[in-house]
C-alpha cells in the first residue's frame, strides 16, 4: 500500500521526523506555534495517521509515544511523484526548468546538479 500523507500530516511527520518518538502533546505545542490547532484535532489527525501505517504507536506507558513508519525521503518522493504528474504532465524536465528559473541556484548547487546529470549519462 502506498503512504500519502495530507499536507497536515506531513506537518505532523515533520516534528516527528525532527524529534524522534513524540506524544500527541510534543506535536501539538509545536503546531501551535504557528497554527490554530486544538489539541483533539491533532489527535485525530495522528489517530488516523497511525490506522494509515504512517505512524507507530507505543502503547505500553501512560503517554503513548509516535515514530513515523514513512521516511522523510519516501514522503518526499510521494509529493514530487504527485506534483510530477498533475501539475507538470508527467515531466521531470518542466519540473527541473520551473524550479531552476524560480529559485536561484548557488555555484555550489550548480556543480552538484551539472555532476549528477553527468553521472546520470555515463550510467545510461
Amino acid at each position: 500500500m502506498e503512504m500519502k500523507p495530507t499536507e497536515s500530516e506531513l506537518e505532523i511527520l515533520q516534528i516527528i521526523w525532527e524529534k524522534g518518538q513524540c506524544s500527541v502533546r510534543d506535536v501539538h505545542e509545536v503546531l501551535e506555534k504557528t497554527k490554530d490547532a486544538g489539541y483533539t484535532t491533532t489527535l485525530k489527525l495522528m489517530q488516523i495517521m497511525h490506522d494509515k501505517g504512517l505512524v507507530e504507536r507505543d502503547t505500553t506507558a501512560k503517554t503513548h509515544l509516535y515514530k513515523a513508519l514513512i521516511t522523510r525521503e519516501q514522503a518526499q518522493n510521494t509529493a514530487l511523484d504527485k506534483i510530477i504528474s498533475t501539475v507538470f504532465n508527467g515531466s521531470s524536465s518542466q519540473l527541473v526548468m520551473q524550479v531552476l528559473s524560480n529559485n536561484q541556484a548557488s555555484k555550489e548547487e550548480l556543480d552538484m546538479i551539472k555532476n549528477y546529470l553527468d553521472n546520470l549519462e555515463k550510467n545510461n
